[in-house]
């Protein structure tokens, strides 16, 4: 009988997901990961395979927090427009103030592997396809409680508003809050 793991892959995969976030794929090392996990070099990679088969999981772990934050704001109380409002500006206030500004995992990964690695673009595209879905659903809730035009197409407007998101988290690594405040109401006014 082999060894039994002396640590939690969950805890394992959130703390290597908050390094790749914070360093970049190719800027994590194997030492990095091992550092951030208090697991060794070798008991990682046993147990997670590869750097790139851990960066996979932390993709997914990422994917799924963002779909469940979404979901949690998107549907408080509140018109489309006020929830939409602050799930932006809570994205926002996070990005500008943590220790670094980092942005988004996903649109950070698109950044350096989006055109060259085909399962992290496909991973990134599903994690923002999710989100469309989520806010699509939401602008077509809103038009069913009378607080969004009927005549907005729910569909086009979640891939503006998705496209502005991912803009305000690149954005967020070198504009400040008024600025970035300014085109979270500005996109938000077609609603």
């Amino acid at each position: 009988m082999g060894r039994p793991k002396g640590f939690e892959p969950d805890v394992v995969i959130a703390q290597a997901m908050e390094t790749f976030w914070t360093k970049g794929y190719a800027d994590t090392s194997p030492a990095d990961l091992a550092e951030a996990t208090g697991v060794a070099k070798g008991s990682l990679y046993h147990s997670f395979g590869s750097k790139r088969e851990l960066f996979a999981k932390a993709l997914d772990l990422y994917s799924r927090a963002g779909a469940e934050l979404t979901e949690e704001l998107l549907w408080r109380p509140g018109t489309a427009r006020e929830c939409f409002r602050a799930y932006f500006a809570l994205l926002v206030d996070m990005d500008l103030d943590g220790p670094v500004r980092r942005g988004c995992l996903a649109q950070n990964t698109v950044g350096e592997l989006g055109g060259r690695d085909e399962e992290a673009t496909r991973a990134v595209h599903r994690m923002e396809e999710r989100i469309i879905e989520l806010f699509a659903a939401r602008i077509e809730q809103g038009q069913r409680d009378g607080d969004v035009d009927r005549g907005v197409d729910a569909r086009a407007q979640a891939l503006l508003l998705q496209t502005t998101l991912a803009g305000l988290r690149v954005m967020a690594k070198t504009f400040d809050r008024p600025a970035l405040y300014r085109i979270i109401d500005t996109a938000l006014a077609a609603l």
